[in-house]
């Protein structure tokens, strides 16, 4: 059983009978209340967030989360195909629980899957991912009043603020926690 100083961002809990992640948490002490953290929680199966305070005798169960690898395949409606890289079963999760990881995607990309009870939930892409960049305004020497960046499109549509010398074909790392470019790959 896990109490309230168990709870960490990222850390997947059992709660209600459903899996959810923390992705935000408060500690506050209210004097003689005791103890209750606020947290803002993801269920992994809706990909719903929700704000919840637990009180300081709130226990509850860690999520048993497993992973595998997997390769995104395409976009099928509103659900993203993959396939496993062990089993090479191909299985489809829905757009509104993939979240911010689907903008991401490109033909091939490999992911880890999140598995709860046999079923899959949603997946983690990798902090740096390598973009093509398919459109970029051209340069204008001297033109770096405006702190020398331009926003270019990359190959799956996103758009990134890079700096000046970045051009049409050239390769770049995207950090897809912050959306931000991090450099020439």
């Amino acid at each position: 059983m896990l109490t309230l100083t168990d709870i960490k961002t990222g850390k997947k809990i059992l709660w209600n009978d459903e899996p959810y992640v923390v992705l935000d948490y408060q500690h506050s002490f209210l004097g003689r209340g005791g103890a209750v953290m606020r947290t803002k929680l993801q269920n992994l199966i809706s990909g719903a967030i929700i704000d919840y305070t637990f009180q300081d005798k709130d226990k509850f169960d860690e999520a048993e989360v497993t992973k595998s690898k997997a390769q995104y395949l395409y976009r099928e409606g509103d659900e993203y195909q993959f396939m496993d890289s062990e089993s090479y079963e191909q299985f489809g999760i829905s757009e509104t629980v993939m979240g911010d990881a689907a903008k991401y995607l490109i033909e091939g990309t490999d992911v880890t899957v999140l598995h709860w009870n046999g079923r899959a939930l949603t997946v983690e892409i990798p902090v740096k991912m390598t973009f093509k960049v398919v459109e970029a305004p051209p340069n204008i020497k001297g033109d770096t009043a405006s702190g020398g960046d331009k926003v270019v499109t990359l190959e799956n549509g996103l758009q990134v603020t890079t700096p000046l010398f970045v051009q049409q074909g050239d390769m770049i790392i995207v950090n897809t926690e912050k959306g931000n470019y991090v450099s020439r790959a």
